[in-house]
């Protein structure tokens, strides 16, 4: 066991892992898969480790990381590439490898001349994460462009598309999210192998749904603006909250918004504070935000639990209280610890239980 999850993650927490490869071809991937599954043992295939709490204590299974990074236009419309994908005409259909690093594919498409994905831009990860966890920012998520993956089926061993629709997206959850369960580990049924967006070709982004990121580029919401205008703005306020990947920076140490923003019935909104953010989630629930009930319980910026030690192992940002941060020492005890009194304070002041975002291995909530 030489090798451990905190060198794979970016909380650079976790214990050793009992075998772990690298895969550099698709049927490198799906054969190292099919051999874990054939072994009986826990599987985890990684990306970035950037939505990863490993425990401390071994993860006595096949860890394997996608290697490939690879990308493509395969065609415009009903162009050639588009009907063999299973697309529908429109757009610009683009495939990229699951273990492409999800911000360099961002820029790429943005290269490319293609828009839709600028407000995305600066989230840690890999492509073949972007769908399972429905990644989101600045009022745009990856549901909204995705329009295919490509996976291995581990219960049917054998490849499969999934649609967009079979997807089942939900706030930051699909279909394979929820897969995650004893039977099939923190990997889940599906292996993402391939990702399918529908981009626009166009220099203009997606309009411009958040407030904050609409007052920077001096835009009104719902407007469109130059996309590598709305990348660069995006890119400098995720650096202002410590959510780009700064090896010199603690901050950034994490795994990036570590809980949901919680999704209330009207009665329990209506029992938060007058100042608390409300914001219609459908079906008459209500999303309110995770970063407010935090600070307002009393957990503010830099908070630190006293037995972290003195300079803290572990804390939250000192730049925003969403980021659950190691601080240079930590083991994933003290994450998880942190993460607990946090969840605890939040459930006494206001009746809410936070959920984590990051997929927890060896650590159940």
């Amino acid at each position: 066991m030489s090798t451990r999850l905190s060198s794979l993650t970016t909380l650079r927490v976790g214990g050793p892992v009992g075998s772990y490869t690298v895969a550099d071809s698709r049927e490198d991937l799906i054969n190292r898969v099919r051999a874990a599954d054939a072994g009986g043992g826990p599987l985890l295939v990684i990306g970035g480790g950037s939505n990863l709490l490993a425990a401390d204590a071994p993860f006595n299974g096949v860890v394997v990381r996608d290697g490939r990074h690879e990308t493509r236009v395969l065609g415009e419309g009903g162009c050639a590439g588009t009907a063999a994908e299973g697309g529908a005409p429109g757009g610009v259909l683009v495939r990229a490898s699951a273990g492409t690093p999800w911000d360099a594919f961002v820029s790429w498409t943005l290269d490319q001349g293609l828009s839709g994905l600028e407000a995305l831009s600066g989230i840690p990860g890999t492509v073949g994460a972007s769908p399972v966890q429905n990644v989101g920012a600045y009022g745009h998520e990856v549901a909204e462009t995705l329009d295919h993956v490509l996976v291995w089926d581990r219960q049917e061993e054998r490849e499969a598309r999934l649609s967009a629709q079979d997807l089942g997206f939900g706030y930051r959850t699909s279909v394979i999210k929820r897969s995650l369960s004893a039977d099939w580990g923190p990997t889940g049924r599906w292996v993402v192998l391939d990702a399918v967006f529908r981009l626009e070709r166009s220099a203009l982004s997606a309009p411009v749904l958040y407030g904050e990121l609409a007052r920077r580029i001096g835009a009104r919401a719902g407007e469109r603006a130059q996309a590598r205008l709305v990348r660069e703005a995006v890119l400098a306020l995720r650096a202002g909250k410590g959510m780009v990947l700064d090896d010199a920076d603690h901050d950034t140490w994490s795994a990036g918004s570590f809980f949901t923003n919680p999704i209330l019935s009207a009665d329990e909104a209506d029992a938060l504070p007058a100042g608390a953010p409300r914001f219609p989630a459908g079906d008459g629930r209500v999303k309110t935000s995770a970063a407010w009930l935090i600070d307002h319980a009393g957990f503010t910026k830099g908070f630190a639990l006293p037995e972290a030690g003195d300079p803290p192992r572990a804390s939250l940002s000192t730049k925003h209280v969403l980021a659950l941060t190691n601080r240079g020492g930590a083991a994933a005890s003290d994450i998880e610890a942190l993460a607990r009194a946090v969840r605890a304070g939040v459930r006494r002041a206001y009746g809410v239980d936070l959920v984590p975002e990051p997929v927890a291995v060896g650590i159940a909530w």
